[in-house]
């Protein structure tokens, strides 16, 4: 058996962002393999590891050398190949210059009768050592970065300045090299515990090298680690950590030998709205805070420290230290945002630009205040709850301005819930402000008030109808003012039952904007407006597993309003699954039916001219078109479907006993104009055509010729 070698590719750096480590470690993942295969080179395993200063990549069992080839291509036919005389012609010289040979080195073989030329070309076995080098530089240049630089004279780019490259096949040095570092044997351990240069004398030994310099070169175990850490402390405590997603990874990767500790501080500043505690520690300092048991915020939290674990006592009073002076602050602010209401923050919104053509926040408002107005009469809203809306609304945006959340930008809206409630505002108006921004993301909350709702609604619609009417609406992948989130949370809160028309407040939110001023074509950005929420809808509908077809059938009826498409595509989609075989039947007979039709000729038959299966499909075409449209007056849209399925057997028995393109004309006339009304019932529907079978869509006409 051939002998196989380890690699180790170490490349060192300063720290690398957190997010921007984890993202190159995946790409690595993909990277490496997919290079080793396309240069052949042999391996049994191959695994990539990171720290904030350093990515490795470790391959197993890599061969000598790359297998020998012999690879066969066959060309064009001999008698195109070559002429009557035998001489080359173009076909011949271009397949064999296309493959590296001459036309001599060409070979004629039969195949099924027929002779064609052949190229047989043989790959050599290389010297993977040789391959390697410029393989190895590759993966330095081709991993992306949110951002990069450079440093001292070097024109290389990378996300920070690489300072060491270990590159080493077994004990063979490979020659690697960027913006001045070269490859060598030794890799640096921990800054603090490990300071310097350690000898690597094999690849296989890389990663003992680097763990016995304090040096966790895995994601996955040092997350281990900070969990198993988490635990212990919240045994100890009898405490619970919330340890979130994002603030995990970043701690994750912003440590090369974590070790979790618990820090204290004054139970005096649990009088400052917890979720600037929280926001202080999350995400300033990436503290990880500590519930009791009926969730409350205690005054404990778990640091994760890179340093020296003997040194633990001092790194957590240092940690100590610095948390006190945040929250010192949060409390500095929050008592001096309590001094005035949140009303008296209003006038300040005509400091903060929304959008450049769009004016101030203060505008935003007043736009609100004009969208509650109508939002709460399209609601039904009593009294009450309408002028909690309007309020809602006039100061949902107020705590902008003020000094928390200038500090602490996470907690807008929350600090203004506090802020209103302290003002001696309604409970439902303060709720509705804490909650405005809701929902944020694909499965976030809606907020739990109608009120609350509707603000939300308000917030997010006019910033939709605000950014298209000055031209910044989502281009491809771009959607800098995630547009397409907040159209999103707008949608899924109609799905669920949120009792406004959007076509109307779309209207409405228009109208607010042109009365400030603001210069736009109004039809052409209401029908970008209603696209954009309509692509959004079926999109929302996909991801829930909904069928192409039934979406493109509901919208081909001329829906637009996203708790229509939804409720209709759903009730279709079920009428599907309940009765297979009749709406089948019932959209191949309407996409006959469409392709016959001549809409020129009307829809008034002569009753005189029917036959018996003519006059129950009249019959029961006559019961649909009282019925559909009752069943969609009430949004009953499985009962008009239904309906139509009540279509299916006299359309059948009628396709089945009835010549339509009779050679005589009143009765071809007649019979045509009763295909113009059966489709007609399905107008406002769906169009059943689109659901039908390819085969189904064009036989009529066929039929009908």
């Amino acid at each position: 058996m051939a002998q196989t070698h380890t690699l180790a590719f170490e490349v060192g750096v300063e720290e690398i962002p957190a997010f921007d480590l984890d993202s190159a470690t995946k790409q690595l993942r993909q990277m490496v393999p997919a290079a080793f295969d396309d240069a052949r080179i042999p391996y049994e395993s191959i695994e990539v590891l990171s720290s904030p200063r350093r990515l490795i990549v470790m391959a197993y069992g890599v061969a000598d050398e790359t297998p020998a080839l012999e690879e066969e291509y066959r060309g064009p036919a001999a008698k195109v190949a070559f002429d009557a005389d035998g001489n080359p012609t173009k076909a011949a010289i271009g397949f064999a210059r296309g493959k590296g040979l001459t036309v001599d080195d060409l070979e004629r073989r039969e195949v099924k009768g027929v002779d064609y030329v052949f190229a047989t070309k043989s790959i050599s076995a290389q010297p993977v050592a040789e391959l390697l080098p410029p393989i190895l530089s590759q993966f330095i240049v081709d991993l992306k970065w949110p951002r990069s630089q450079r440093w001292a004279s070097y024109r290389a780019y990378f996300v920070r300045p690489v300072r060491w490259i270990v590159a080493m096949l077994d004990d063979v040095v490979l020659p690697v090299s960027f913006a001045g570092a070269v490859s060598g044997k030794e890799t640096w351990g921990h800054r603090v515990l490990a300071p310097g240069a350690h000898a690597v004398d094999t690849a296989a030994h890389l990663l003992d090298v680097v763990r016995a310099a304090y040096v966790v070169p895995s994601e996955e175990e040092r997350e281990a680690i900070i969990r198993a850490g988490v635990k212990k402390i919240e045994e100890e405590t009898g405490f619970t950590a919330e340890l979130p997603a994002k603030t995990l990874l970043e701690v994750v990767n912003l440590s090369e030998y974590p070790t979790p500790l618990c820090g204290t501080f004054d139970e005096e500043f649990l009088q400052v709205p917890e979720e600037i505690i929280v926001d202080a520690m999350l995400m300033h300092q990436r503290y990880f805070p500590l519930y009791d048991g009926n969730h409350k915020l205690t005054n404990r939290f778990i640091i994760v420290s890179n340093g020296d674990p003997a040194c633990s006592d001092t790194i957590r009073d240092g940690n100590e230290r610095v948390v006190r002076a945040r929250l010192d602050d949060a409390k500095f602010f929050y008592e001096e945002d309590l001094k005035k209401p949140l009303e008296a923050y209003v006038e300040k919104l005509d400091t903060v630009v929304f959008q450049e053509s769009l004016g101030t926040v203060r505008d935003k408002t007043a736009r609100l205040v004009k969208l509650a107005d109508h939002l709460g009469r399209d609601a039904g809203l009593s009294e009450t709850d309408a002028a909690d809306l309007s309020r809602a609304c006039y100061l949902c945006k107020a705590d902008l301005v003020t000094n928390a959340v200038i500090e602490f930008t996470s907690v807008q809206g929350i600090m203004g819930s506090y802020y209103a409630k302290a003002a001696g505002e309604t409970d439902q108006v303060a709720q509705a402000i804490g909650q405005h921004y809701q929902p944020r993301f694909a499965g976030d909350d809606a907020p739990d008030t109608l009120v609350g709702k509707l603000t939300a609604f308000a917030d997010k619609l006019d910033t939709v109808c605000g950014l298209f009417s000055v031209g910044q609406g989502p281009t491809g992948s771009s959607d800098p003012f995630a547009l397409r989130r907040s159209a999103i949370g707008i949608v899924n809160m109609l799905d669920d039952g949120l009792p406004v028309s959007l076509g109307a407040a779309i209207d409405v939110a228009l109208a607010a904007l042109a009365d400030q001023g603001v210069s736009f074509d109004a039809a052409a950005v209401r029908a970008e407006v209603v696209d954009f929420f309509v692509t959004r809808t079926k999109v929302i509908l996909r991801d829930a597993g909904a069928t192409a077809d039934a979406i493109d059938a509901v919208l081909a009826a001329g829906v637009d309003e996203p708790a229509v498409i939804c409720a209709r595509t759903r009730a279709l989609e079920a009428a599907r699954a309940q009765m297979p075989e009749v709406m089948v039947d019932l959209a191949t007979a309407f996409a006959r039916a469409n392709n016959l039709r001549d809409a020129k000729l009307g829809e008034d038959t002569d009753a005189a001219l029917f036959g018996a299966e003519e006059k129950a499909l009249s019959e029961a075409v006559d019961v649909a078109c009282a019925r559909v449209p009752q069943a969609l007056e009430m949004g009953d849209y499985a009962a008009a479907l239904t309906q139509l399925a009540e279509l299916r057997g006299p359309i059948d028995a009628f396709f089945d006993a009835v010549m339509i393109m009779d050679e005589d004309e009143a009765l071809r006339a007649n019979r045509l104009r009763l295909l113009n009304r059966f489709v007609a019932v399905f107008r406002d529907v769906a169009d059943f055509g689109k659901l039908a079978p390819a085969k189904a869509k064009g036989k009529g006409k066929k039929k009908n010729k």
